[in-house]
């Protein structure tokens, strides 16, 4: 297994208070596989991406669990040998919003060559930005790119530069943090058709983030729910989007608008997601699910395994 996530638990302080962002998440991923994780805004999503690089913010912490990379463990890693041979080399990350990813008064090129020449020993300016060239070729932009900045970009533009740079050291795990965002939707549909054929081409394993259940079912071999700092369903694709097992994973998939449906009312999830300071007991879900019982609101719910590879935490489940 390329990377393995074992109980991680990243919080943040706040105020002499712990916000509980990651609670609990374990998974796995395999080479040229792709993991989506999709939830609300505020579940974790991007907290457990930046736990996954340990490029956490001052406040913030790891407290328990293991990131397994090829077999080692980057939470007790020392930040040189994370810097220096694990962060772009082995996994990269595509960060949420790509305009205030890249420096607007440097060029593209110099900025891809930058992570090159940082990295790597021995590598010249020259070589850096001629490598630097051939990735913006490889993600379907032209040789000029080089000599441009950020601003004279479109933004399907600049996400692909941004990729591009993810891509600049061979990672074998990349983390695609929303990287559709504010993109319309041809050129949402371009980046999602581009990160398949990466995949495919460079045997690149992808965890792919982003709150559109849609999206998710685009790009990913696997997926997993999350709510609250937690995974609560997670599976193969198809299984978990054609026979959902989770009572949130059911509300969100109704959520979403069909093209091939009769038209009918737009569903929706009652309520809001709980505070991570202070997380409902039991199911975190309890307070807005239809279907809560009394051991909902007082017992967390065990992962059951539905179906071979699907699991689900739901007391509903347990007969």
């Amino acid at each position: 297994m390329l990377l393995a996530v074992e109980g991680l638990k990243m919080y943040y302080g706040v105020s002499n208070e712990t916000v509980k962002a990651v609670d609990g998440v374990s998974f796995s991923l395999g080479e040229a596989e792709s993991l989506g994780i999709v939830g609300e805004s505020g579940c974790g999503k991007s907290s457990l991406a930046m736990a996954l690089l340990k490029i956490l913010p001052s406040n913030a912490r790891i407290v328990d669990g293991r990131i397994l990379l090829e077999g080692v463990d980057i939470v007790s890693l020392p930040e040189e040998r994370l810097r220096r041979g694990i962060r772009w080399k082995k996994i990269s990350m595509v960060f949420q919003g790509s305009m205030s990813a890249l420096n607007p008064v440097i060029k593209v090129g110099e900025q891809i060559a930058e992570a090159i020449i940082i990295h790597e020993n021995g590598v010249t300016k020259k070589e850096a930005l001629e490598r630097a060239a051939n990735l913006l070729e490889i993600v379907g932009l032209d040789r000029s790119t080089l000599k441009r900045y950020p601003f004279e970009l479109s933004g399907g533009q600049r996400q692909r530069a941004v990729i591009a740079m993810a891509l600049a050291l061979n990672p074998k795990v990349l983390i695609a943090d929303e990287p559709t965002t504010a993109l319309d939707v041809i050129v949402q549909a371009q980046i999602l058709k581009l990160l398949r054929e990466l995949k495919e081409r460079l045997r690149l394993s992808i965890v792919f983030i982003s709150h559109d259940v849609s999206v998710i079912s685009e790009v990913s071999d696997r997926v997993a729910i999350m709510y609250a700092g937690k995974f609560v369903e997670s599976g193969n694709a198809e299984a978990v989007f054609l026979k959902p097992s989770h009572p949130y994973t059911q509300a969100l998939i109704s959520a979403v608008p069909s093209i091939k449906e009769p038209r009918k009312t737009f569903k929706y999830i009652v309520g809001q997601p709980p505070s991570l300071i202070n997380p409902p007991p039991g199911c975190r879900f309890h307070p807005r699910c239809p279907y809560v019982m009394d051991v909902c609101r007082s017992e967390e719910p065990p992962i059951i395994e539905v179906e071979k590879g699907h699991f689900a935490a739901c007391h509903l489940l347990g007969g």
